[in-house]
């Protein structure tokens, strides 16, 4: 069997919120969840503005380290009940995003905690890809092999900032003073 490779992304207009996103996507698990909590931010153009028309995807494990393998993330008519780790979410005019979940656990023992992001936004050329990691555990953060290797001064740009028991603040920017981190896959094109 041949090695499959990557596809390239497309330029993202601003035309994907017409089909992408739908009303609860942003519902990773319900406001009623216990131990619901509320992930927020802002998608950041390079002069610090808020960038409308983007789009986040958040995949995460649920609260105990665990990867979803429920059916139904992608889908619009996914039930309101399933905790599927996947959530996605347009930017309003002012680029703030928020999606009610549960703080992920580490996938491994003694690993740090992440949600992992994709943003989409008009003007690029493919989609692109970070990690928003839960703030608490130092020993877990202080381990944890991708963020050791960022340098040090670019590290804060990957952690999320508790603002209280319940919510987490992950602002992402794109490009100039204080540019969020962005991750390269093998294999993935520019």
């Amino acid at each position: 069997m041949p090695e499959l490779i990557p596809t390239p992304g497309q330029t993202i207009g601003p035309f994907f919120h017409y089909g992408l996103p739908w009303e609860t996507g942003h519902l990773i698990a319900p406001a009623g969840t216990p131990g619901a909590i509320r992930l927020h931010g802002n998608v950041l153009d390079g002069h610090g503005e808020g960038l409308q028309d983007a789009m986040v995807e958040v995949w995460q494990t649920d609260a105990e380290g665990r990867i979803p393998q429920q059916q139904g993330s992608l889908r619009r008519d996914r039930d309101e009940f399933t905790f599927t780790g996947f959530g996605r979410a347009a930017t309003r005019r002012d680029g703030y995003y928020t999606f009610s979940t549960v703080t992920p656990g580490p996938a491994r023992l003694g690993g740090a905690a992440f949600f992992a992001v994709t943003v989409f936004a008009r003007g690029l050329l493919n989609r692109l890809y970070t990690r928003a990691y839960v703030p608490g555990d130092d020993a877990a953060l202080t381990g944890d092999a991708l963020l050791s290797s960022v340098d040090s001064e670019r590290r804060s740009t990957l952690l999320c900032v508790q603002e209280d028991e319940r919510t987490l603040r992950f602002d992402i920017r794109l490009q100039g003073d204080g540019e969020t981190v962005f991750l390269k896959y093998p294999r993935h094109q520019d």
